[in-house]
């Protein structure tokens, strides 16, 4: 008996999948200034590195690996909610020239960081940088409070080369972001009650255009609905796993 179930907790060990011990997944992308690779860490949390040049999005230690990651030269914050700011994980990161840029909220957590706000742009390393509106509209905590309120949270547009990828933050299908013009590569959130819905998502795909769309913060969202929704268009939906 006790060699069975020995036996049994050897295979369970052997079977049960680690997200702990996985690289994360990436895509490539080609641009006037090199290649660009787009890593999917989880959630909120990306890593974009050309030429050894290395750009987190949002790093929380919680929603993914980073055992195994490299240091950053540019760290982007969108805001200062827990599942996008993990201050302990960004100093684990940084190296003593590490740029960290967020909205001004998160400064009481990053205080040795740049603060943005909509509409800023800076260039770092040749990297262009700009700062969009990131908020609800009709998605609310409470009346008149919405979860992300306008003028805080920051999207962003990273200019690698010819390439322009939006990071959209927590924000809803807003018109600055159905105003954008030229985006290669679009990262867009997709749940409720915090974000936007397939639809909404679909509704400001289908008026800026993105080449590539890739739905991230997406929960349980069924991600088939945005590829539904965007089936007979030419923007190219990539799902990957960004819960």
């Amino acid at each position: 008996m006790i060699v069975r179930i020995i036996a049994l907790l050897t295979i369970m060990t052997m079977t049960v999948p680690s997200f702990s011990q996985g690289n994360p997944s990436s895509d490539k992308l080609t641009s006037s200034a090199g290649i660009i690779e787009m890593n999917f860490i989880g959630h909120a949390s990306l890593m974009f590195n050309m030429n050894s040049f290395i750009v987190y999005i949002d790093p929380v230690s919680s929603m993914g690996n980073y055992n195994n990651m490299p240091k950053a030269d540019l760290v982007l914050v969108t805001h200062e909610h827990s599942d996008h700011l993990d201050a302990s994980l960004i100093k684990s990161l940084s190296k003593p020239e590490t740029v960290v840029i967020c909205n001004e909220a998160s400064l009481s957590g990053l205080p040795s960081a740049q603060a943005m706000k909509n509409g800023d742009r800076k260039n770092i390393n040749g990297i262009e940088v700009e700062a969009l509106p990131a908020y609800n509209i009709v998605n609310m905590r409470a009346p008149g409070q919405p979860f992300h309120p306008k003028g805080n949270g920051n999207g962003y547009i990273i200019t690698f080369g010819d390439k322009r990828i939006y990071v959209a933050g927590d924000t809803e299908n807003t018109p600055e972001m159905k105003a954008l013009k030229n985006i290669d590569v679009a990262f867009l959130p997709m749940n409720l009650p915090y974000t936007m819905t397939p639809s909404m998502v679909a509704d400001a795909a289908i008026a800026f255009r993105p080449k590539i769309l890739y739905p991230y913060h997406f929960g349980n969202t069924k991600t088939s609905e945005i590829v539904d929704l965007l089936k007979n268009t030419d923007i190219e939906v990539r799902i990957r796993d960004l819960k």
